[in-house]
């Protein structure tokens, strides 16, 4: 296995996670994972990178983490712009990393997942491609399909304001500016389909998060996976020892079983 670092734009760093090929184990064209750790835009969570990593390389993907702009400097979206030039840097690589350019899949956690599913949904919206510039390559930024963990999803229903608040750039924002990053309010038949799970008594991210974005997918004819564990609390990450931080209430083992079924749900996506 191979490692590198790669710098997009200013403030973000991609880590390329490569497996190494054998010709004992001979696979052309792996699916690939892009990873968005959590963190209300104000950091990324180390919880929900590298472990997380790990799982999808366990699962025979090449795996791509970025850690994008947060702060300050989040504020225009800036995360997205970062996670379209990531995609397309895995995309227009595809040979060089040997994956399926058209199995790229992302990953994101609480505002990770807002993120995540704002890729999914954005992808072609024209504010962004404006941002991209006329020579981005139309749809390179599509994932191919979303994992949406415990995600931030709208501005509209209780939710968790301060992710917002990061990529507006003001703690006093106007409701057009509140709606213009409300992932609901734009869902198509275009979105990616998408993995989502969360827990029913989440007190940071409501739940209603997870379920408006199933009911959006769902009026539009786009193909989704939801699981509704009944207890734990907001960023379980993997849900295991290695992720609980030495927090027991952090351990669940019903919810754990979320990675496994997410990599079963991306091979039987077609």
């Amino acid at each position: 296995m191979r490692i590198e670092e790669v710098k997009i734009l200013d403030g973000a760093r991609l880590y390329c996670y490569i497996c190494s090929e054998s010709p004992e184990m001979p696979i052309k064209g792996r699916d690939a994972m892009l990873v968005l750790p959590g963190g209300g835009y104000q950091m990324c969570s180390d919880r929900e990178a590298e472990p997380i990593v790990k799982q999808y390389l366990a699962a025979g993907m090449n795996v791509f983490l970025l850690y994008y702009t947060c702060g300050a400097g989040a504020a225009g979206f800036t995360p997205l712009t970062e996670a379209s030039l990531a995609m397309k840097y895995i995309k227009e690589n595809a040979k060089e990393f040997n994956i399926n350019p058209d199995r790229v899949f992302a990953v994101g956690f609480s505002a990770g997942g807002h993120l995540c599913a704002s890729l999914g949904t954005f992808w072609n919206a024209p504010w962004l491609l404006e941002k991209l510039g006329e020579d981005f390559p139309y749809g390179v930024n599509r994932p191919a399909g979303t994992v949406l963990a415990y995600p931030v999803i709208s501005s509209v229903v209780s939710t968790h304001l301060g992710s917002f608040y990061s990529i507006i750039g003001t703690t006093e924002p106007s409701r057009e500016q509140l709606e213009k990053y409300s992932i609901d309010l734009y869902v198509n038949k275009e979105t990616s389909p998408a993995f989502i799970w969360a827990t029913a008594d989440d007190n940071a991210v409501p739940i209603i998060n997870s379920l408006r974005m199933a009911e959006v997918l769902d009026a539009n004819g786009v193909s989704f996976e939801i699981h509704i564990y009944p207890h734990g609390p907001h960023g379980l990450a993997l849900a295991n020892e290695e992720t609980c931080a030495g927090y027991p209430q952090m351990i669940h083992e019903d919810a754990a079983k979320w990675i496994e079924l997410s990599v079963k749900w991306m091979k039987n996506l077609k």
